[in-house]
């Protein structure tokens, strides 16, 4: 199985690839998309196109995001939701399925601790995924972490 996760943005999206065959994981590749100071629509365009590439590219068979939580800032919240929306867009023209998880089922599964520290998941995910270290930036971490958390996850699940 091959899992696409995502750690959605607007500016900075994350991405991370793993191959998960019976209990072993292997990346696949990882990476950011960035998108310029435009206009939102021009953004979501553009994570849009970025996530078909990478679906068309490396044909996973299970996209996985983080749920968005926000309290404090409730506009970056909603732009925020707008390029998840790209993505979910390209989800849904290709046919991956898509699963979601929340912040402490990431940790929970890579870390054994719901209330893991960042630094805690990052060293894990490149523990679990036999990496030197940790992929750089923290956007990346998290959505290996994610892709991670989907492969356990759905193991589960069968």
């Amino acid at each position: 199985m091959i899992i696409l996760g995502i750690d959605p943005g607007l500016e900075r999206i994350g991405y991370g690839i793993v191959k998960r065959e019976g209990s072993k994981l292997q990346v696949i590749d990882f990476g950011l998309i960035q998108t310029p100071r435009v206009l939102l629509p021009e953004r979501i365009r553009i994570i849009h196109e970025e996530v078909l590439k990478i679906i068309d590219e490396r044909q996973p068979d299970a996209i996985a995001t983080e749920r968005l939580l926000f309290t404090v800032n409730k506009t970056t919240a909603m732009d925020v939701a707008k390029a998840l929306g790209g993505v979910l867009l390209a989800s849904s023209f290709r046919g991956v399925p898509w699963t979601e998880y929340s912040p402490p089922e990431v940790k929970q599964s890579v870390v054994g601790n719901g209330n893991a520290d960042k630094k805690q998941v990052q060293f894990m995910v490149a523990r679990l995924l036999s990496l030197k270290e940790a992929p750089k930036p923290d956007d990346v971490a998290d959505a290996l972490a994610i892709a991670i958390t989907h492969a356990f996850r759905s193991r589960i699940s069968l």
